[in-house]
């Protein structure tokens, strides 16, 4: 029979890790304590420890799929409008001569 994998959440590996760090508890301590393989509570510390760095870095900025196309849309508005501005200048009825005739 397979036992079930107990899972952790990122919080409580924070705190135990913490405690390992700052020598609150050893790491056999601790694996008593809250029954967790010793090797489990090293990788953890590892894994903590190599991330760290990633805490202090500025973000890169992610853009905006939304963003993009609202730009997008706003160039095209943009070249609609002049194209109307232009076509109205075109076409405008006082730009002709009248007839005679009429």
């Amino acid at each position: 029979m397979m036992t079930k994998r107990r899972k952790f959440s990122p919080e409580f590996k924070v705190r135990v890790v913490m405690e390992l760090i700052t020598g609150e508890k050893g790491l056999g301590e601790a694996s008593r304590e809250y029954q967790i393989k010793d090797s489990v509570l090293s990788r953890w510390r590892q894994e903590f420890l190599e991330r760290a760095p990633q805490v202090f870095e500025q973000p890169v900025p992610i853009s905006d799929p939304k963003d993009d196309r609202i730009a997008e849309l706003e160039r095209l508005v943009g070249r609609l409008a002049l194209q109307l501005d232009m076509a109205k200048k075109v076409f405008d009825p006082s730009n002709f001569p009248a007839r005679e005739n009429e």
